[in-house]
């Protein structure tokens, strides 16, 4: 048995394959793996949502403009979606644990940045380097784990590790609201630093090194440059494509230079002697089948999640803390389901649960649409909850254990990095779309409320220059009580309309993910220990 303080192995090896690690080293270093994967990636799940809470102090004290405001939040969204393929080919080139314990550096330094900023200017700039930091560790955390833990084990492995970055993403918002109302938004991110300090030392001590199958050829910065671009430039269009519109003239020219930068991606990649992203991969059934998957089911996810908050806060009045606590239910099911649910491809392998649990998912999105103004959390919203969480604990872990599993090792960087790319990207363009559908259901419901109601033209007009605000759009002043009461009620109705949109727009989606699995993923049990993935099933 190892001593403790001392590494299990030699912390320069370096590992090029499912069979490089052997005997007593490769067991010694598995839970250590696991350890720095799970508190690693745990950083920037925590990051994407205790800032959230952290906003509206952060905009008193920083005295951000809502457009400001918005680009704390986004500049790290932006930067995380764009460059994550680029983190998992770096670390398959360079080495995993090397590229991962940067990644997990350079957040580290950033989150300092931005709990020392003095100005909204310089806390966007930090939050960016975040981003590229999140970019770096995040698929970095999957891919040691895909190195040190043999197929028949990984499933469960990255169970584990779902099921605690679950968890505490889940708790960033309660966090982040009891850290801003008791000491200082700036402590949202400063407890970032302890956590990198442990995980820096579990990689330096207890973490061998790995790297893909690429680790000997060049490295495709042509590749690199061009995704960034493709992906970055379409990113940015749609976060601000509501607030800009799709006529200004930086809109359109980002969106040229994603189209361009994808397309010119696409065809530098037949070419490149060591690809990126190797095309081939896009013919392996799984893994284009679980990718489709994950842009359908996290678009829902993201673009159906991002407005449960507005609706819990500004229709049904919770504050910021309980509504970052309503989603616990979910988090906590997929926390204490996770071992189970990492098993799943193994004894049924990929398709059935990746087909029955986005249809669970879909009935909770539609019990999202149920409740209406001044509904009780426990009656209205938690069954939703619930039936949702159950829903994604029997897909996440079978999800990406299938990613993992349909290239092996060598390319696990890649493959990570592809499937994390996929769902941020469909979040962030799921969130500009739902709100377009918001919007249009929100402005004809509360139309029709307004001439229900008889509403003067001077009401009427006031209402129409706040639409934009959705639910939380102010009341015209000097009209009495009950004409305000009326009002209130129409505006928290209309929102309540578009949820419901979205919603079902989600549950759609959803099931559209479960089709997908159906046709095109493999419906066998995982393959032997030791046999190599079936890399050219179609499904």
């Amino acid at each position: 048995m190892a001593q403790i303080g001392k590494a299990p192995c030699d912390n320069a090896l370096i590992l090029h394959g499912p069979h490089a690690q052997e005997g007593a080293c490769a067991e010694a270093s598995k839970p250590w793996v696991l350890a720095a994967a799970i508190v690693g990636s745990s950083m920037a799940f925590i990051d994407g949502t205790v800032v959230n809470v952290a906003l509206p102090a952060i905009q008193a004290e920083l005295r951000a403009t809502a457009f400001q405001a918005q680009w704390v939040v986004e500049s790290y969204a932006l930067l995380l979606a764009a460059l994550l393929l680029v983190g998992g080919a770096l670390g398959d080139h360079f080495g995993r644990r090397r590229i991962f314990a940067i990644g997990v550096g350079i957040f580290a330094v950033a989150s300092v940045a931005c709990g020392l900023s003095g100005s909204v200017q310089q806390l966007i700039a930090a939050r960016a380097v975040q981003g590229v930091g999140a970019a770096l560790l995040v698929p970095g955390s999957l891919a040691l784990i895909s190195a040190a833990f043999p197929e028949k084990e990984r499933g469960k492995a990255i169970g584990i590790w779902s099921g605690f970055s679950g968890i505490t993403a889940a708790a960033g918002p309660v966090l982040g609201g009891f850290l801003v109302d008791h000491f200082s938004w700036a402590w949202a991110f400063l407890i970032n630093v302890p956590m990198a300090l442990l995980v820096l030392w579990i990689a330096w001590r207890h973490v061998p090194e790995s790297r893909g199958s690429s680790a000997s050829g060049g490295l495709d910065l042509v590749g690199a440059l061009l995704a960034t671009a493709g992906l970055g430039g379409i990113v940015y269009a749609f976060i601000e494509a509501p607030t800009q519109h799709w006529s200004s003239p930086a809109v359109l020219a980002a969106l040229g230079i994603g189209i361009v930068g994808s397309a010119g991606f696409i065809a530098a990649e037949r070419r490149a002697r060591t690809p990126m992203l190797p095309l081939a991969l896009l013919r392996i059934g799984n893994f284009s089948g679980a990718n489709l998957l994950t842009l359908l089911l996290y678009a829902a996810l993201g673009g159906g999640l991002y407005f449960f908050p507005l609706n819990l806060i500004q229709v049904q009045g919770y504050s910021a803390t309980v509504a970052g606590a309503a989603l616990l239910p979910f988090i906590l099911i997929m926390f204490a389901l996770s071992g189970w649910a990492g098993q799943l491809v193994d004894r049924f392998g990929p398709r059935l649960p990746l087909v029955i649990g986005p249809a669970i998912a879909a009935v909770g999105f539609a019990l999202f649409a149920v409740p209406g103004v001044e509904a009780s959390y426990w009656r209205g919203f938690f069954p939703a909850v619930v039936v949702l969480g159950f829903g994604m604990t029997v897909t996440v872990a079978p999800l990406t254990t299938t990613v993992m599993n349909a290239v092996g090792p060598e390319q696990a960087g890649v493959a990570s990095g592809v499937n994390n790319a996929v769902s941020r990207a469909a979040a962030v363009l799921a969130i500009a779309v739902f709100g377009v559908v918001m919007a249009w259901a929100f402005d004809g419901a509360l139309a029709q409320s307004l001439r229900g109601m008889g509403a003067s033209p001077e009401a009427t007009a006031f209402l129409e220059g706040e639409r934009s605000k959705l639910a939380g759009a102010a009341l015209p002043p000097g009209v009495d009580a009950a004409t305000a009461a009326a009002l209130k009620k129409a505006v928290a109705e209309s929102f309540v309309a578009g949820f419901r949109w979205v919603m079902l727009l989600s549950a759609g989606l959803a099931v559209l993910s479960a089709l997908s699995a159906w046709l095109m993923i493999g419906g066998g049990a995982a393959p032997a220990a030791g046999a190599a993935p079936d890399r050219h099933r179609t499904g």
